[in-house]
């Protein structure tokens, strides 16, 4: 069975958030309560980890993960940020979305789409964010979506989505499970992709001026 780690939401613990590291450093896989809902994560720079996760999302290849930054700062080094979605960022991170955004050289290659964009996440997530820091590069990011049944909502409906497919799950409290909302940033037109958690008025205004 998966490892399981309670860490406070709002003053994680930095001894447990090493160990959480030292396992994506190792190549693990692990569930991670973001402020969407609980997902799997490993370091984009690990491809075994990388393939791993496709496999256990019974995801192609072809298909990227989003992956997750700490900070805006984090967001320009793996992305091109034009100076209108910069502001855009400023203004609506960390929150729930999924920005589209075009890759830099930094990221790996499996981390690509097709059309050399990425998706980045920042999250409203005090846990996240140390992980990240301490590790020192982006984490991937894959929500736990199964059609026709519900996403965890805490780290035991997480452990049962996942099982043993998993080297560790992070106990984080209970989240109400809603994906994030997905908009494309790729020019200076936003334009929502999907959807979810998060608000998409300022984006739709802004895609009308």
């Amino acid at each position: 069975m998966a490892k399981h780690l309670e860490i406070n939401p709002i003053n994680p613990q930095p001894r447990l958030i090493s160990m959480a590291v030292d396992v994506l450093k190792k190549g693990g896989i692990i569930c991670c309560p973001t402020d969407t809902m609980y997902g799997i994560s490993c370091d984009i720079f690990n491809q075994k980890a990388v393939k791993r996760v496709h496999e256990i999302r019974q995801r192609p290849r072809h298909k990227p993960f989003s992956f997750m930054c700490s900070s805006l700062k984090d967001i320009s080094q793996y992305a091109h940020v034009s100076s209108y979605a910069y502001r855009l960022l400023r203004r609506h991170l960390p929150g729930p979305y999924t920005m589209v955004l075009p890759g830099s050289k930094l990221v790996p290659k499996i981390m690509l789409t097709t059309q050399k964009t990425v998706g980045i996440r920042m999250p409203d997530s005090v846990i996240c964010w140390a992980i990240i820091e301490q590790l020192g590069n982006p984490i991937l990011n894959t929500s736990a979506l199964i059609e026709n049944r519900d996403p965890p909502r805490d780290a035991f409906d997480a452990e049962e989505f996942f099982g043993n497919q998993v080297d560790l799950i992070i106990d984080g409290g209970t989240i109400s499970p809603n994906p994030s909302t997905v908009i494309s940033l790729v020019t200076d037109q936003p334009e929502i992709l999907r959807e979810g958690k998060g608000d998409i008025r300022p984006f739709i205004e802004r895609s009308a001026l």
